[in-house]
């Protein structure tokens, strides 16, 4: 039995992902045109992405004549807590205050930014 598909996201599944989070249904000539010049992909490598990408859950297909045009199916916002709980179960052992603290040991972290933190967390209680 073949390995049960990853369902995070590769750079290059997110970079395509973004761009229809931003744009809606789009054909993958559409996805590969707007690509920025610095990651520009070919033709085939956007297609077998996105075609990942279907495979995965997050997008679907319809056809409109020969092409097939794409829409996201899983919101940016699910899909970035979906990352998140990987991110807390594989390096935090599911611990969300070993994550939190972990980034206030963070030395990038502005006082702007703690502050924001400590505000939503006296909401939150």
């Amino acid at each position: 039995m073949p390995p049960k598909p990853s369902s995070t996201l590769t750079d290059a599944e997110l970079r395509l992902m973004k761009l229809l989070w931003r744009r809606g249904e789009s054909s993958v000539s559409d996805l590969q045109s707007a690509l920025p010049d610095e990651d520009k992909l070919a033709y085939t490598s956007v297609l077998t992405t996105v075609r990942i990408l279907e495979a995965k859950g997050y997008v679907r297909h319809r056809k409109e004549g020969r092409a097939f045009l794409y829409t996201p199916v899983v919101q940016e916002t699910n899909a970035g807590i979906t990352a998140l709980r990987q991110t807390l179960a594989r390096f935090f052992n599911n611990s969300r205050e070993q994550l939190l603290l972990s980034m206030l040991g963070d030395e990038e972290i502005t006082p702007d930014e703690l502050a924001e933190l400590k505000r939503r967390i006296a909401e939150a209680e």
